[in-house]
């Protein structure tokens, strides 16, 4: 959970590793390193951000000048605190191999145990630093291998996850690269060629990359790259052209990626249905599951597996395919699916959502569904991720990068997805294509009433200014808006660091209503729909205990004004559409009282944006 970056060719090396580090800040990290070859290898690391190790690296100047290769690191601590020497890149003691990984290493501990008995040293508290004692233990025992040959030798002892990157001044002119749960990509320029976790780092550089599969490894020289798999077999890799340009993950103007995110979402929209939605013809054309629409239409069952966000995404999926398609849905957290030995068939259809594409839970949710048969379908973000290669079928969301560690605009990309997929679902079976197109139309609808309540974004700052310092919050909605709340819950906690609660609204009075008193904030989800009288019966027993009402409410709604202390209000809509509404000023709410509070929105402490490791 955390960046790579990696260069070589004819330009200097340090500037660009620094910069490509910064582009890969939003993953999430406490600490950055780089390591350098300029005839031996120089090394700089420290706790803290990019822009301390830059500042840093001006010492370093000389060093630095003339090497035209190098990796750098953003680390996420999961063994050992963050600090500066456990900040990546490691070496080993000679001082002329240099390792970055990412990943865990779940056999560190023995293969610690077995290099310490054998004199070595450990200069950290990582698992990360075993794998360039273990390269180099095997490298002396076997002096006449290439790099990549003991590098191959040394994965064969390896348990757990990897992206891993290795430069060592024995072999000045190479890097060596190798993944299993961790992803790489490597960018291919003209005499030279880029390497990082994402492809942030490498789109203003080039738009030509080769993803590296589970089990590849791959050696780069400035001339070119050769990919093998572990066992030395190889590999055809396909050029895919990035689909993304720099200004995508640049601000434009606002002063957070979230912001910009958040104020996306209408164009996002837009682009999400760009193509699929034919409201003429009463129908949604979802090419990239054309060919199993009928085996998914025939489904005994669908398992929806996702985490965090996309796992609240995939709730309001359930409602709509159920209510739709009348097909039975099931949602698990991908991380339980895994280890609670599920009851899959090949029957049944599994659908994974993941933002990245990279999610180490989806990703081993999506493995064991296929391992028992069934038809594993993906829905996510980013084009050549993992997820979308390993899927039979799928639909890429198209919401462009999302840099904002805490999701917003992926968020209503996959409920669109999940709308449309329910829509196309049903055609033929349970709803009319008249419905179908009613249904599209108001969809379709959803951009503009998007635009509309997040004209609103004043007067959201204004509630957060008085409620940043709430210790607690409690969110409540019922139907299609139960996950809203779950979701409004998480986008506070993630960023503001308040502790937050989603519920259903009528479970308040199961356990959470003890905890209402005049210092609780109870934030509801209330327009207009089939539940809404119910809303309003939960509102007044929550004020009766003194509790301070926000309402989220359907435009012209005066009676809920009455209740509430704030109102909120989103343009009307049905029932499964306001999903993409109500969570609107919830996003906001959360990123104001965030900021407000002086909170790094885009990077909330101990959280990455890809999770990579489970």
């Amino acid at each position: 959970m955390c960046g790579i970056v990696g260069y070589i060719g004819w330009q200097e090396a340090a500037p660009l590793l620094l910069k490509g580090l910064k582009r890969l800040e939003y993953r999430g990290y406490d600490s950055a390193g780089i390591a350098l070859l300029n005839g031996t290898l120089s090394v700089m690391k420290q706790k803290g951000s990019v822009s301390g190790l830059e500042t840093a690296s001006e010492a370093f100047r000389e060093e630095m000048q003339g090497a035209t290769v190098g990796i750098g690191h953003t680390r996420w601590a999961t063994h050992g605190e963050p600090s500066d020497r456990n900040a990546h890149p490691h070496l080993n003691s000679a001082g002329d191999i240099a390792v970055i990984h990412n990943g865990i290493v779940e056999n560190y501990s023995s293969l610690k145990q077995e290099l310490l008995s054998q004199g070595y040293l450990f200069s950290s508290d990582t698992d990360s630093e075993v794998l360039v004692h273990l390269i180099d233990r095997i490298w002396k025992s076997e002096p006449s291998l290439d790099l990549e040959s003991v590098i191959r030798s040394a994965l064969r002892h390896v348990e757990g996850a990897y992206g891993l990157c290795v430069i060592s001044s024995r072999e000045p002119d190479k890097i060596v690269v190798a993944r299993k749960g961790s992803p790489l990509v490597i960018g291919i320029g003209i005499g030279e060629f880029f390497i990082a976790s994402d492809a942030a780092p490498i789109v203003e550089h080039t738009n030509k990359v080769v993803y590296l599969s589970d089990g590849e490894l791959a050696v780069v020289t400035k001339d070119g790259y050769s990919v093998k798999t572990i066992e030395n077999i190889e590999q055809e890799k396909m050029v895919t052209e990035l689909d993304f340009s720099l200004d995508k993950i640049e601000k434009g103007g606002f002063e957070h990626f979230m912001l910009k995110e958040i104020f996306e979402q209408p164009s996002v929209m837009h682009d999400v249905m760009r193509g699929r939605v034919r409201i003429e013809e009463g129908r949604v054309c979802l090419g990239g599951i054309e060919d199993y629409l009928d085996r998914l239409k025939h489904a005994k069952r669908i398992v929806i597996c996702a985490c965090g966000t996309s796992w609240h995404a995939a709730l309001i999926g359930e409602y709509l395919i159920e209510e739709f398609a009348r097909i039975p849905v099931e949602v698990d957290y991908a991380s339980e699916f895994r280890y609670r030995n599920p009851i899959v068939d090949v029957d049944d259809v599994v659908i994974v959502i993941s933002q990245s594409g990279e999610t180490a839970d989806t990703l081993a949710a999506l493995r064991t569904a296929k391992e028992k048969g069934a038809l594993v379908m993906g829905i996510c973000n980013v084009v050549g991720s993992t997820i979308a290669r390993e899927t039979l079928c799928g639909m890429y969301t198209h919401a462009g990068p999302e840099v904002g560690v805490a999701s917003t605009k992926a968020f209503t990309a996959q409920v669109i997805m999940l709308y449309m997929l329910a829509l196309a679902l049903s055609k033929g079976r349970t709803i009319s294509q008249d419905e179908i197109a009613l249904h599209l139309k108001e969809l379709s609808n959803i951009p503009e009433k998007v635009s509309r309540t997040l004209e609103q974004d004043s007067q959201i700052k204004s509630i957060a200014e008085r409620f940043k310092d709430a210790r607690n919050f409690l969110y409540l909605g019922r139907g299609y808006n139960f996950p809203v709340a779950l979701e409004g819950a998480l986008k506070l906690k993630e960023i503001s660091y308040i502790h937050a609660e989603g519920y259903p609204a009528a479970e308040m009075k199961h356990g959470p209503i003890a905890l209402i008193d005049e210092d609780m904030p109870v934030i509801f989800i209330a327009t207009r729909d089939s539940t809404y009288t119910k809303i309003l019966s939960n509102i007044e027993e929550v004020r009766s205990r003194k509790g301070r009402v926000i309402a989220i409410a359907s435009e012209g709604d005066q009676e809920i004004a009455r209740l509430a202390e704030h109102v909120i209000y989103v343009p009307q809509s049905s029932g499964p559409i306001t999903p993409l509404l109500t969570v609107i000023p919830l996003q906001l709410l959360a990123y104001h009282i965030a900021t407000l509070r002086g909170c790094n929105v885009d990077r909330p402490r101990n959280l990455a944006k890809s999770v990579t490791v489970e």
